[in-house]
């Protein structure tokens, strides 16, 4: 996962949260950092997205393969 798919995942999920979700939840699964303090501190966004999903309850069928964008027709 890019960190631009992360982006999109989150604000797709959480909408006008997604800022607080990223800047102020603290997550144990990548340090007890928050999803900003990990990212750059080089953990894997797709870590770190499974680490928010886990912590705020995502249902699984929204949790994987999100952020991507849909692929150009030709």
């Amino acid at each position: 996962m890019r960190r631009s798919e992360f982006n999109r995942a989150v604000n797709d999920e959480f909408g006008g949260r997604a800022g607080t979700v990223v800047t102020d939840l603290v997550l144990s699964q990548v340090g007890g950092r928050t999803a900003a303090d990990a990212i750059a501190a080089g953990v894997d966004p797709r870590e770190v997205w499974l680490a928010i999903c886990e912590e705020l309850d995502v249902p699984a069928e929204r949790r994987y393969g999100v952020g991507r964008l849909e692929p150009r027709r030709r």
